[in-house]
């Protein structure tokens, strides 16, 4: 029985310390990631969202977001640069330590997939367009398509929404608004 014990506790003090020197590796190597799935391209089946900040330091990190369809295409790419999202926001928020800048931009992860951001569908029958439509034609396909629709900003008062076109193929911008 002896015998057991002591293998059985340096085989756990082995991998507690290599836990742990994995997990603070992982703060500061790795990028921050959330990951999320919608119905976007297909009424019924499920497509991929993910958001990951990518970088070693806020003035060179980058927001990746995909959208990977349920066929497993990437079907959509927006990277967005840190500094340009935080030089919005530096006059109305405290953004002057490299910390509060970090915790802003996983503040930002977090709210990026606000349930809110989810337009289900993209665009109702009793919506209008007006001059923050890009595309009429597209805003029309999106009414009877009855597609659900994603917006995100890129800016403080710069938002993008988006959606897919069955007719093209392809994800295409529906809005762009404050």
């Amino acid at each position: 029985m002896k015998k057991l014990i002591f293998p059985s506790l340096f085989i756990a003090l082995f991998f507690a310390c290599t836990s742990k020197s994995v997990e603070n590796g992982k703060d500061k190597s790795e990028p921050l990631e959330r990951t999320i799935t919608f119905a976007f391209s297909d009424t019924v089946r499920l497509d991929t969202f993910r958001i990951a900040l990518i970088g070693k330091n806020t003035d060179e990190m980058q927001m990746h977001f995909t959208i990977t369809s349920y066929q497993g295409k990437e079907i959509y790419k927006q990277e967005i640069k840190a500094s340009e999202l935080l030089k919005n926001y530096i006059a109305t928020a405290e953004l002057k330590k490299e910390a509060d800048k970090l915790k802003f931009l996983k503040e930002e992860i977090a709210y990026f997939f606000d349930e809110r951001h989810f337009l289900e569908p993209a665009v109702t029958e009793n919506e209008s367009p007006d001059k923050n439509v890009p595309d009429l034609a597209f805003y029309q396909e999106l009414k009877k398509s009855n597609l659900n629709g994603f917006e995100y900003r890129l800016a403080k008062d710069h938002n993008v929404y988006i959606a897919w076109s069955v007719k093209e193929q392809k994800v295409k911008i529906y809005y762009k608004c404050c």
